[in-house]
């Protein structure tokens, strides 16, 4: 098959919604926004080898590919409406492209996105371009940048089980590993839609959390011109990391281990989030925002010395 033959057969959705005017097949998608709805663009790439292991189920490399794009959606308390895809496929992978492209049809229906449109070209490595647009009520786009102090600091989910997910992975298991929710916390993270728009009244800045808890939160703070303190004893770990990993072990892949794609938020209305759970996610208060600026941990109430500059390409 030759790409205009892969496209038709693999990435040209039987359907589409009444926002799609044109989609896949032209040389551009032609959309219809809803009325009085601002628009929210986002893109990621993932390089095999970089991003993902290259033994990763096609797959899993497409739903991931997706949801990835939609968690930044979710934390600006958007809804994601449309996507084009640009692949880059190894010539070695050739036959990859039907899973893969099964793994997109999954996610985008899993998040109710319409594929509009995209590229398909062969290269050295491979590479998977997403770009996601969502729209969002007007005035209520959650940004970086608008951490006060005073707010509490919040994250949802338990952070670290994706990275240890992926370290599993690494060592090839088994589909009837004990440890297998880890690792499909991994190959199928939940970006949180439905928690970002339930709290985009609420929260005064937001972030997902992609390249671990500690960096993500530090970036937020920086961005809002304020400072942060954490008290590592509230954050919440899912049993299956609490007893796999030493206390140090946990600590580490908790504040620093990425691609959990959970949302770490900041609010002054602590009272909406007393109940511990917000569209049916589990929501821990792990700190407060201050004056100044940095991010400083304790635990037990006491200081504790903690860094980690999070993943950067080019470093």
């Amino acid at each position: 098959m030759d790409e205009f033959e892969i496209i038709r057969r693999y990435f040209t959705p039987k359907e589409k919604s009444e926002s799609v005017i044109v989609g896949v097949g032209d040389d551009g998608a032609v959309l219809r926004p809803d009325p009085g709805r601002d628009l929210i663009t986002v893109i990621d790439s993932l390089v095999a080898g970089v991003h993902f292991p290259d033994k990763l189920y096609p797959e899993d490399v497409g739903y991931r590919a997706v949801a990835v794009n939609v968690s930044d959606i979710a934390a600006m308390g958007g809804r994601p409406r449309w996507m084009t895809l640009a692949l880059t496929l190894d010539k070695n992978k050739r036959g990859w492209e039907e899973d893969f492209a099964s793994g997109i049809a999954i996610a985008a229906d899993t998040y109710g996105i319409d594929l509009v449109g995209g590229d398909l070209t062969h290269g050295s490595e491979t590479v998977v371009s997403v770009q996601i647009t969502g729209d969002v009520e007007p005035g209520l786009a959650i940004t970086r940048n608008g951490a006060n102090p005073g707010d509490a600091i919040y994250v949802s989910g338990t952070p670290g089980d994706a990275s240890l997910g992926l370290s599993i992975i690494q060592s090839n298991p088994t589909l009837d590993d004990p440890l297998y929710t880890l690792i499909r916390r991994f190959t199928r993270p939940d970006a949180r839609i439905e928690l970002g728009q339930t709290i985009a009244p609420h929260a005064s800045a937001a972030i997902d959390v992609s390249d671990g808890l500690f960096s993500d939160l530090e970036k937020m703070l920086t961005a809002s011109g304020v400072s942060g303190r954490i008290e590592l004893d509230d954050i919440h770990l899912s049993t299956e990391l609490m007893n796999t990993l030493a206390e140090e072990d946990r600590l580490n892949f908790a504040l620093g281990g990425g691609d959990d794609y959970e949302l770490c938020f900041t609010s002054a209305q602590e009272e909406f989030f007393e109940s511990g759970e917000i569209a049916g996610v589990r929501v821990t208060k792990i700190g407060q925002v201050g004056k100044g600026s940095g991010l400083s941990c304790a635990k037990g109430g006491d200081p504790f010395e903690y860094h980690d500059d999070g993943y950067r390409h080019f470093s």
